[in-house]
């Protein structure tokens, strides 16, 4: 009985895609791994047009389903462009990266799919990133006239104005922007390890318990009662009355 492969697996093996694909990319590779179950492929940014052109025509990687920003501000080139695509006839996907710093423009992608555009939008919109052959590369996500770029991890958290359409002007009105409720700090600490701090709430527990009160001292009489006890008449000792003498008997002498 002979196995038949199907076209579309539904559960698609990765073993030699990441060889056969950094052999394909040739010099355009700059590094290439398999992490978390994913291939990984890093190439330059002057060749990220003609690796993904080759992915898509020679290797059926079909769809561009997004492209991401990533920030790392210690990098000389800080920002990372994430191309994720799939292979609808292989049931595959693989992720291609490039690195560029806030003056060096990516390669459009709206050459190969023309939804490029608007992904590349929401990545300039978000982190600065400038993509060069898009032609309508504006702000996708942000308000008219806004100033920076809301995912940098250097963007400031205040001091910005929000726009917004006053039912009460009926017209549109900037106003400085509302946070709703204070900034909060996060460590993500495991919780079974616990935070090295005291959590709110927990400060009961923590400390000593506080010695029990003395009680509440009786309270004084009012003026009123003291001042009718004084005024009132003091009654007389009641007198004893005076014990019988008992009467003589038979016998005794008088």
């Amino acid at each position: 009985m002979s196995t038949v492969v199907h076209s579309a697996p539904k559960f698609a093996s990765r073993e030699g895609v990441l060889e056969a694909l950094t052999k394909a990319l040739g010099k355009a590779v700059v590094s290439a791994k398999e992490e978390h179950g994913e291939v990984v492929i890093t190439v330059a940014r002057g060749e990220i047009e003609n690796a993904l052109r080759i992915l898509r025509d020679d290797h059926q990687y079909q769809q561009l389903m997004e492209i991401a920003g990533v920030d790392y501000p210690d990098r000389a080139e800080r920002f990372e462009v994430v191309y994720m695509l799939l292979s609808v006839t292989k049931n595959h996907r693989v992720m291609v990266k490039v690195s560029a710093a806030e003056n060096t423009p990516v390669p459009t992608a709206t050459t190969l799919w023309p939804v490029a555009g608007w992904l590349e939008r929401e990545v300039y919109d978000m982190y600065g990133v400038v993509f060069s052959g898009n032609t309508d590369l504006r702000r996708i996500l942000t308000d008219y006239g806004f100033e920076g770029h809301p995912q940098r991890k250097d963007f400031p958290l205040t001091g910005y104005q929000e726009l917004r359409y006053s039912e009460e002007d009926k017209r549109v009105v900037y106003e400085p922007v509302k946070l709703a409720q204070d900034l909060r700090q996060f460590d993500f600490m495991s919780p079974w390890e616990g935070a090295e701090y005291v959590l709110p709430g927990d400060e009961k527990a923590v400390a000593p318990p506080p010695p029990p009160a003395p009680p509440p001292p009786a309270p004084a009489p009012a003026p009123e009662v003291k001042a009718k006890k004084a005024a009132a008449p003091k009654k007389a000792p009641a007198k004893k009355p005076a014990a019988k003498k008992a009467a003589p008997k038979k016998g005794d002498k008088a």
